[in-house]
This record gives structure tokens, C-alpha cells and sequence, in this order.
């Protein structure tokens, strides 16, 4: 059965604290292309018809509502970021834009999280396909690409069942 492969892009901020990059300590923004391949997850002939599947339109209808809404100008920080505290503290309606993560919001870590995520929601709609590579062009020259299982690459910080990445639905954040 033939893969399907479509891109979104969306802008966002974010700030890395731990000392990977001094020069990403302070928040700054960047526009970025999130490319997935969608793959069966059962082998079936075309039906001769329809010839698809799954519809572009139905495949990528959720993932887009996901990005439009509540990754594009999102502000990414990691859980034990003091300025996630502030926010929480002085402004907690701008707060729950926040895309919260476990450690610094890497372009390697999201990948594995956005995978997780849409995968998630592939379940919830009858499991007939499965991301099987997700990219993240954070910049023309910087791209970091996926496949596999990001469950065994994302930091267990608690059950993952109880992580905004692994549920159906549009959080992105467990943080109160």
C-alpha cells in the first residue's frame, strides 16, 4: 500500500536552559516545516474504486488542526523552566500555550514527541495507519528526522500513558 507523505508549517519559541547552546538560553523563535510519512497499517489491495485507504483529507485533518492550533506561535519550554513558573504565575491564560516538555525542547526531542503525538491520534481513528518517519525542519540548513519507536528515545519522567504526547486529544502540556 502506498505511503502517504504531506508537510505543515508552523512558527514558534522556545529556549534551551541545560547548556546544549548558550546562543538558544534566550527565547527566540523559528519557522519550521513538520513533514510525516503515514504508512498502513495492514497491506490491502486498492478496491479498484476509491483506490485509497484513507483519504489526504481524513489522514492529515487532525495533525493540521494540531499544528494550526496549538503548535503554531507556541511558546516550547522544558518542565523545570523558571520562565514556565512565571507564566503560570503572572499570566496562566497565555501559560496554557505553552508546548511543556520533559528537558530542553530539542528539535530531537520533538520530533520523537510529535511522532507520539500523531500517532495517538492515528489510533483513536481506527488505527488504519501509522507515522512511520516524522521530520523537523527547524531552519533551511538544519533538519532532524525519525523512524522507529519514541517511546524508547523520549525521557520517562512518569507513565508515559499520562503524558500530553501520548493522548488523542489537543493538550500539550500536563503541567496545573
Amino acid at each position: 500500500m502506498p505511503d502517504l507523505v504531506f508537510t505543515r508549517r508552523f512558527s514558534m519559541g522556545h529556549r534551551l536552559i541545560h547548556g546544549a547552546s548558550e546562543s538558544c538560553a534566550l527565547p527566540h523563535g523559528h519557522n519550521e516545516f513538520v513533514t510525516v510519512k503515514l504508512s498502513p497499517t495492514h497491506q490491502t489491495r486498492l478496491d479498484g474504486k476509491g483506490n485509497m485507504p484513507v483519504s489526504f483529507q481524513k489522514a492529515k485533518s487532525t495533525w493540521h488542526r494540531f499544528v494550526d492550533e496549538k503548535l503554531d506561535h507556541a511558546l516550547q519550554l522544558a518542565e523545570d523552566d523558571p520562565l514556565l513558573g512565571w507564566f503560570q504565575a503572572h499570566e496562566p491564560e497565555r501559560a496554557r500555550r505553552i508546548v511543556v516538555t520533559p528537558g530542553d525542547p530539542t528539535t530531537e526531542l520533538m520530533v520523537c514527541l510529535m511522532m507520539a503525538k500523531i500517532n495517538a491520534f492515528l489510533r483513536a481513528e481506527g488505527d488504519m495507519l501509522r507515522c512511520t518517519e516524522l521530520s523537523l525542519q527547524e531552519t533551511p540548513t538544519n533538519t532532524v528526522t525519525f523512524s522507529g519507536n519514541p517511546d524508547e528515545i523520549i525521557p520517562m519522567i512518569r507513565p508515559p500513558a499520562e503524558c500530553w504526547w501520548q493522548r488523542a486529544d489537543m493538550s500539550i502540556s500536563d503541567a496545573t
